[in-house]
């Protein structure tokens, strides 16, 4: 019997749900999850998780007491819903749930350092290991600096935002878990860029620039896996069959589930290592330089972590209304 284009890619590469919806979840059983501040507020007004939001909302109640004002319940319960969202994924997935530390935080090392213990130590007293946890965190210089102390501590770490070759290399030099370079949101820019309509999977630019990585971090052996994310199209997820993870939303996984044909494999470590790379030694100078003179990594990464913090906002004040209208 032929097999579908979603059962070959997960004979060479690990699949991750792109979501905080836990019925998409249950339906494509990936190994691993991916939450972010969009997706979580996107779950947070589906009305069949009104009850993860309210019991997150009575909790921090309960523990702050009568006399605390809503607006410090709504700033505890903020705290804890991603981890919520994550504990009910975790009864599902054998794998990983990535959680995203507040955006607003990707330029100062050690609120993120603090938020990241924070993180971990709610899923420890849910009786999580860390080891099922990935802390998710802007692949700024401060996020990464930060992820590696964080990674000393045995807690892994998630690197987001991902654009240019220079951010994936600090993170593997920094002994980074995991990254997420995002492919949609480079096709995106590129388009804009040069007012094309399209590009041919490829040629697509998001697809060669985690390629790029891919090929870079299997030539000299690093040991931080690539997760594909932001995907726009079933294409650029077929060109990178074979990378380590690739993060799929449920709409494109339930394209790739809908669709049979051969899917070769487009990454292997076995042809990375004889490519033609010159090693790069990355330190913040470099880094900076190399941000600089990269102007689409340096407009996305920006926009990203804009993006996340509005979404955290509106997410704060879709609480501050629930609470009012529980405690009415």
């Amino acid at each position: 019997m032929a097999k579908n284009l979603l059962e070959q890619l997960r004979e060479m590469t690990v699949v991750v749900a792109d979501t905080g919806d836990i019925q998409a979840i249950e339906t494509f059983k990936p190994r691993d999850a991916t939450t972010n501040p969009s997706l979580i507020t996107a779950a947070a007004q589906m009305p069949q998780y009104q009850g993860i939001v309210d019991d997150t909302l009575k909790g921090a109640r309960e523990t702050l007491g009568a006399a605390a004002s809503a607006a410090q319940v709504v700033t505890l319960a903020f705290d804890r819903l991603a981890v919520s969202f994550g504990l009910k994924i975790l009864e599902i997935v054998e794998g990983r749930v990535s959680t995203e530390v507040d955006a607003r935080l990707s330029y100062d090392t050690e609120a993120t350092i603090a938020k990241g213990r924070d993180l971990i130590a709610q899923y420890e007293a849910a009786g999580i290991s860390k080891e099922r946890v990935l802390i998710k965190i802007a692949a700024t210089w401060e996020g990464i600096q930060a992820a590696a102390v964080l990674e000393k501590e045995g807690i892994h770490t998630n690197l987001t935002l991902l654009f240019g070759l220079h951010q994936a290399i600090a993170c593997a030099e920094n002994g980074i878990t995991l990254i997420s370079p995002f492919v949609g949101r480079i096709l995106d820019w590129y388009k804009k860029d040069t007012g094309r309509d399209s590009y041919a999977p490829t040629e697509d630019p998001g697809v060669l620039s985690v390629t790029e990585i891919y090929n870079y971090y299997k030539k000299f052996g690093y040991k931080t896996e690539v997760m594909g994310a932001s995907f726009r199209n079933i294409g650029e997820i077929t060109e990178l069959a074979g990378c380590d993870l690739l993060t799929i939303a449920p709409s494109l996984l339930a394209e790739l589930q809908s669709v049979e044909g051969d899917l070769p494999r487009k990454l292997d470590p076995a042809k990375s290592g004889s490519s033609a790379i010159e090693k790069i030694n990355v330190d913040k100078a470099t880094f900076d330089r190399m941000h600089e003179e990269n102007r689409m990594a340096k407009e996305k990464l920006a926009e990203g972590i804009d993006g996340f913090a509005k979404a955290l906002e509106a997410l704060e004040k879709l609480l501050s209304a629930r609470l009012a209208s529980l405690e009415a």
